[in-house]
């Protein structure tokens, strides 16, 4: 195993040097994304300068000013980010395109992910007009500009059909202490190695495999409490986290999904016929 790289790169190389990557978004398409996303926010500012009040704003410049802030404001942070959070990492661009923004270990991303992408993009995508973001993006083989990097994020194509490894499952002897266990955000390059390992043991030579195992288990009971019990593997201990993480994770989908589909339904029932 690389000294370096299963903790602070986004690759993790086994003892054999087998170096498992994920596909990505190419940079054409995301800008492809990124300008539709704009002709958007263009139609969306200009219909709301249209409905405004005009000669209120006119005659009074404070309330123009604040006008022009709130315009400012929903464009670069409070649009994008409520797109990503309840499309689960889509925009309108992203939406035609068929990409998605996800975390680097692949799993969905959440608030904060949008609100730190969204907050560089106001930098790097607003400010600079897009510059910083297209030379960023075009110096990494996953074509992430520096939002990406600040989150922890990237976009792949979500059509696109991957042949991932299988999820790792529950140990049975481990299930009522990781349900019951304090899972902390584990760093996104520490949960791909581990789940990139699991896929990878059997592969391994027998000292590899227990080298990697125990160091990658050392580093995910940082943010674990309480520890596992002493007679449990560490391969057994990296599956149980990562199978609980997943579970806690499609609960939070579900109920954010039961969320929008009662506030759809109470919109639904409360229209006029």
């Amino acid at each position: 195993m690389a000294t370096r790289g299963i903790f602070e790169t986004q690759r993790f190389v086994t003892g054999e040097a087998v170096e498992i990557e994920l596909p990505a978004a190419s940079l054409p398409l995301r800008m492809v994304s990124g300008l539709i996303d704009l002709v958007v926010m263009v139609l969306g500012v200009l219909l709301i300068v249209w409905v405004a009040p005009v000669g209120i704003l006119v005659q009074d410049e404070a309330l123009a000013q604040a006008f022009v802030i709130v315009i400012m404001a929903m464009v670069m942070a409070i649009v994008p980010i409520t797109l990503e959070t309840v499309l689960h990492g889509r925009t309108v661009g992203k939406l035609i395109m068929g990409l998605r923004t996800v975390r680097d270990d692949t799993g969905p991303i959440g608030f904060r992910h949008a609100v730190i992408r969204a907050l560089v993009g106001s930098v790097e995508l607003w400010m600079t007009a897009g510059g910083v973001a297209l030379i960023a993006a075009a110096t990494n083989e996953r074509a992430k500009r520096l939002g990406d990097f600040a989150a922890g994020t990237y976009v792949v194509v979500d059509r696109s059909r991957l042949h991932l490894p299988p999820a790792p499952t529950m140990p049975p002897e481990l299930d009522q202490w990781a349900r019951q266990a304090d899972i902390g955000v584990l760093p996104d390059a520490l949960a791909v190695a581990c789940r990139q390992f699991l896929a990878r043991a059997g592969t391994l030579v027998p000292d590899s495999r227990a080298r990697t195992g125990h160091e990658l288990c050392v580093a995910v009971l940082h943010y674990i409490a309480p520890p596992p019990p002493q007679w449990a593997g560490a391969e057994h201990i990296l599956a149980a986290v990562l199978t609980e993480r997943r579970r806690r994770d499609e609960q939070r989908l579900d109920r954010a999904q039961a969320l929008r589909d009662r506030v759809l339904g109470r919109e639904r029932t409360t229209q006029p016929e």
